[in-house]
């Protein structure tokens, strides 16, 4: 099986949030480090990335979540190393009245087809992404999109604990990847 690279958003993902929650339970799981989670660098959340795919045996899943699904798209535009997928929750609209200020060196976003299988999961009313722009950022992409309902930012806040629903949705999109 693939392994798996958790891409936490700006702030990372706290005690609660279904990242943290995944990680604890399934080894195969690792989070990227970046330098810091609070003040994202592009290129020290990229120089990040690029590490932690190249401690992997195979080419990895990305799990990304928020301002992490951007640096999924900033990042394969510049690397060219080898990417089984990537699993991009809750993808925020750097155009939006509540992108964060501290997360302008990530705009503006590459709008190319990613190189590898990509599969949005978004929500209906997200407050820092609309499902229109999640919608054409699908199509930019060339990802699925899968819109799993009112879950806010599907992050802690959201309420979903392990989020059952978002390990059966990875679950489901591993197994449609080549092996």
């Amino acid at each position: 099986m693939h392994d798996i690279i958790t891409l936490p958003g700006l702030g990372g993902s706290g005690d609660t949030h279904w990242q943290t929650l995944w990680e604890r339970t399934e080894p195969r799981l690792t989070r990227f480090q970046p330098a810091s989670w609070d003040r994202p660098d592009l290129d020290d959340w990229e120089q990040a990335l690029e590490r932690a795919v190249a401690r992997c045996a195979r080419p990895p899943v990305l799990v990304g979540h928020s301002l992490a699904c951007l640096l999924v798209a900033h990042w394969a535009a510049r690397s060219a190393s080898a990417i089984a997928g990537a699993f991009l929750v809750a993808v925020p609209d750097p155009d939006g009245d509540n992108f964060p200020a501290e997360a302008t060196a990530f705009k503006p976003v590459p709008d190319r087809a990613l190189r590898f299988a990509s599969l949005i999961i978004a929500s209906t009313n997200d407050p820092y992404g609309t499902l229109d722009v999640t919608q054409r950022q699908a199509h930019d992409w060339r990802s699925g999109l899968i819109v799993a309902g009112a879950l806010g930012h599907i992050n802690a806040a959201s309420g979903l604990g392990d989020w059952p629903q978002g390990r059966a949705l990875l679950e489901a999109f591993r197994a449609g990847l080549p092996k």
